[in-house]
């Protein structure tokens, strides 16, 4: 047998033997019926609203993806959202930043209704970054220019120098190479200038999408502490979608697993990775 033939599209980091298919994952995943109610999302955020989702119906054009979503993150929390392909974990997010038509519900975030607010005011009144998955880095700026970018919406350009050079003092990788362009970076790096260029705006709330995408182990482990500083050390809220669903778990406070739109499973982050079906669906277990 060719080796094309053993090999298997899967989640988690099990052994081929032990993962199942994208496409087994999809079917099994929609046919978990679990509802879960506000009162245990609230329970979750340890009974703070600081970032609110209320039965939200958001979608691209006309197609329909969330449906009557809710989600619940108190500040200074994480929140990685897990699920098979097209679950709509990264609309989640695009919908908090306002990449998405929303036909009904409302994103409210410290009591204040931002649900129709543009992603420029999100970011620069509503204090909400958002770091793409792709590499959305400038090739051919500087790391310093690259950084510089990230407050191209505030009114004094000093004062995204200051920030600029605040970043590259606490990242010393970076401010080795502030004057080298980013091509130049290996992708480690680059994720790093991805982050640190939302960090310009002194954001609140971080929306992530899928950090780990494309990166080496060491990366992904120096991605996550980096993480896992903002949070415990600045206090920023983070919501992160992650394909790679135990390494997401074991950084989040809580976790959340989507099904066709919306919220199958929820909990505290090390209890969904002791979960038997979250394990299995999921974690290769």
């Amino acid at each position: 047998m060719s080796d094309d033939k053993n090999k298997i599209r899967g989640y988690g980091e099990g052994k081929a033997n032990t993962v199942i298919s994208v496409d087994d994952v999809v079917e099994k995943s929609s046919q978990i019926k679990a509802k879960v109610s506000d009162s245990e999302l609230l329970k979750l955020s340890n009974q703070s609203k600081f970032l609110e989702i209320k039965n939200l119906v958001a979608g691209y054009g006309k197609m329909e993806i969330l449906h009557n979503f809710n989600l619940t993150c108190g500040e200074g929390q994480s929140l990685c959202l897990i699920g098979p392909n097209g679950a709509g974990k990264s609309t989640v997010l695009h919908s908090i930043y306002g990449f998405t038509n929303i036909f009904s519900g409302e994103i409210t975030i410290n009591n204040s209704n931002v649900t129709k607010l543009s992603p420029a005011e999100k970011l620069k009144n509503s204090g909400v970054a958002y770091i793409l998955q792709d590499n959305s880095v400038f090739p051919d700026m500087t790391v310093e220019e690259n950084l510089l970018m990230g407050g191209f919406i505030k009114d004094n350009i000093e004062e995204s120098r200051d920030s600029a050079n605040a970043v590259l003092k606490k990242y010393t990788r970076l401010g080795e190479r502030r004057n080298q362009k980013a091509k130049v970076l290996s992708g480690g790096e680059r994720r790093l200038l991805e982050i640190s260029r939302a960090l310009i705006m002194n954001p609140d709330i971080l929306l992530v999408d899928e950090p780990s995408i494309g990166l080496e182990p060491k990366y992904i482990d120096m991605v996550f502490e980096i993480l896992s500083d903002l949070q415990k050390n600045e206090k920023k809220t983070i919501l992160l979608v992650e394909q790679n669903a135990k390494k997401g778990l074991e950084f989040a406070d809580i976790g959340y697993v989507l099904v066709s739109g919306q919220t199958a499973i929820a909990g505290r982050g090390d209890d969904l990775l002791k979960n038997e079906e979250v394990g299995r669906l999921f974690l290769g277990g």
